[in-house]
């Protein structure tokens, strides 16, 4: 497998709020994860980063050839302990109350592929040359999409696109989508919405799978996204298959 990560401030925001991870466990496991920030004061990166840090330690010390369904309670159980330990630091810090932060997150082992989102960052898996979402995003205008009360072309320009009804440290408890891939995929991607509020799904799709080195690739969507306004931080963690699949 290749992997590369990246995260940028754009062109708008003066710091970057974003984390962002790929790491690999002992027994040759993948986990990815980015969480986009929220709150005053530093404190949506101090959010994103207390999600990130925890999430890769535990990945680290205690998953270890895990069989799907373990994974699949170890995903939600790391939900809820991120959540705590936001709600905690911003109870112990109040300059940063009302911090919090999104999450999309993804298991890569050599049996599954799982992954997991609160709020609106989004995983994608490319198979048989196309990009296909596989994450939900916990927006009110998608709400009001599912309720018939906004369609996909208003939901575009609506003022409240950006409220979300679901992220780590605004929900106690929290519950994480979970979504369990097919291996016949090429490769997966994790992004903050800074990508995709500037590019569609084609602009992105085509540059993954353009014939470029994997960090080219992550590194043009990122200029792209800057190029097109860079209104919100950037963060993209992508891996690709090998073509024997491993």
């Amino acid at each position: 497998m290749k992997t590369f990560y990246l995260t940028d401030a754009g062109k708008v925001r003066s710091h970057n709020e974003d984390s962002v991870i790929i790491t690999k466990n002992q027994s040759g496991d993948y986990l990815m994860a980015v969480a986009d920030g929220m709150g005053g004061h530093s404190a949506g990166e101090v959010a994103s980063s207390i999600v990130v840090s925890h999430l890769s330690k535990c990945f680290n010390e205690s998953f270890c050839n895990m069989e799907k369904s373990k994974a699949v309670n170890w995903i939600r159980e790391m939900a809820t302990e991120v959540n705590d330990l936001v709600f905690s630091y911003a109870n112990e810090h109040v300059e940063s109350k009302g911090m919090g932060t999104t999450l999309v997150m993804a298991i890569i082992t050599k049996d599954y592929v799982l992954i997991g989102n609160i709020g609106d960052s989004s995983g994608f898996v490319v198979k048989d040359s196309k990009m296909h979402k596989v994450t939900y995003d916990h927006t009110l205008v998608n709400l009001l999409i599912k309720a018939g009360e906004l369609t996909p072309e208003e939901a575009k320009d609506h003022p409240k696109k950006n409220v979300l009804m679901k992220a780590i440290g605004s929900n106690n408890p929290i519950d994480i989508d979970i979504f369990d891939c097919d291996m016949d995929i090429s490769s997966v991607l994790l992004c903050s919405d800074g990508l995709t509020s500037m590019l569609d799904v084609e602009q992105i799709e085509k540059v993954l799978l353009s014939d470029l080195e994997i960090e080219d690739k992550v590194i043009k969507l990122i200029r792209k996204s800057n190029n097109r306004g860079g209104a919100d931080n950037i963060s993209i963690a992508y891996l690709e298959f090998s073509e024997s699949g491993d």
